[in-house]
């Protein structure tokens, strides 16, 4: 992308026809699209695009772009990969709290009672864990449906 020239470049290294800033949807973007004799007989047609008429790209702003691929180049660190390992390891407890004692929603009413039901949740919570790791286990990764448990259950 060339966004002080508006114009982009292909894979195949052809120069984009049109460049236009537009509001779609409410949000702005700009719309750069490639000519559709560049685009047809060119040999790398199907890794680019699967359109017939030619390639056409759909851009945030610029910040907002240059930020995204920042943010992606980051992702590609191995830093970054293992603080959000953490992070996914916290949102896996999170959804095993609310999804296997329903925490979402408060059963009582009142500190007192609310308080309780969160700290025998998180106990029924240390003793799955626990269980699962005395008998060797893991927990389970995907949600599967009782109907799918049921299928796998009579497949074994």
């Amino acid at each position: 992308m060339d966004w002080d020239r508006k114009r982009a470049v292909c894979p195949a290294g052809k120069i984009s026809a049109t460049w236009n800033d537009v509001v779609q949807e409410g949000v702005a973007k700009t719309v750069v699209a490639f000519a559709a004799l560049d685009c047809i007989p060119c040999p790398a047609k199907e890794q680019c695009t699967s359109s017939r008429k030619g390639r056409r790209l759909s851009l945030y702003p610029r910040e907002l772009t240059e930020t995204i691929r920042t943010a992606r180049a980051q992702q590609q660190d191995g830093t970054w990969q293992r603080d959000y390992a953490l992070r996914a390891g916290v949102e896996g407890a999170i959804r095993q709290a609310t999804h296997t004692t329903g925490l979402r929603r408060a059963r009582y009413r009142g500190l007192a009672k609310t308080h309780l039901d969160h700290t025998t949740s998180a106990t029924a919570l240390n003793l799955i864990r626990l269980n699962a790791w005395w008998n060797g286990h893991p927990l389970d990764r995907t949600h599967h449906s009782h109907l799918a448990r049921l299928q796998l259950r009579l497949a074994a």
